[in-house]
């Protein structure tokens, strides 16, 4: 379905207008068919990219500022969303020996457990929702997406 259909946008928009407002549009529904996968295992979106984050410091705690620099949506809580997960027993905090003034944050065996039974879950609906792309398209789009990025 095209973008002007789903949004039922009648008058003509500029093509730099209709391309952006159909990535925020896709983006949105991957998003909710994903959050969907996630809240059948007790987490939202950022809780689960934080437990990424943490699983990728392979074992050394990660402190807020670290957390936040490497979330996908950075407007996240990173406070609020370690306390939640620190409450299910998925993270740690713990004061840095080193530096008192430093909090550090590890993902603990739950949390490792939890990952790794999503891991197959996860992947497979990435690949159910790519799948009306080929393997040169999505080289192509991520190439795109990563070049209307440049002012990164």
């Amino acid at each position: 379905m095209k973008i002007e259909e789903a949004l039922k946008i009648n008058s003509g928009l500029d093509l730099s207008s209709k391309t952006l407002i159909n990535i925020q549009y896709t983006s949105r529904l991957l998003e909710e068919k994903f959050a969907a996968l996630l809240k059948e295992h007790g987490l939202s979106t950022p809780q689960f990219n934080v437990l990424r984050i943490l699983r990728g410091q392979k074992g050394k705690p990660a402190s807020l500022a670290c957390i936040q620099e490497r979330m996908v949506d950075r407007s996240s809580n990173t406070t609020r969303l370690v306390d939640k997960l620190i409450a299910k027993g998925m993270v740690e905090r713990r004061i840095c020996p080193a530096n008192r003034r430093k909090v550090e944050i590890e993902i603990t065996k739950p949390g490792l457990d939890l990952l790794k039974e999503l891991d197959p879950l996860t992947k497979k609906t990435n690949a159910e929702n790519a799948s009306n792309l080929t393997e040169n398209e999505l080289l192509t789009l991520n190439d795109l997406l990563d070049k209307l990025r440049n002012d990164e």
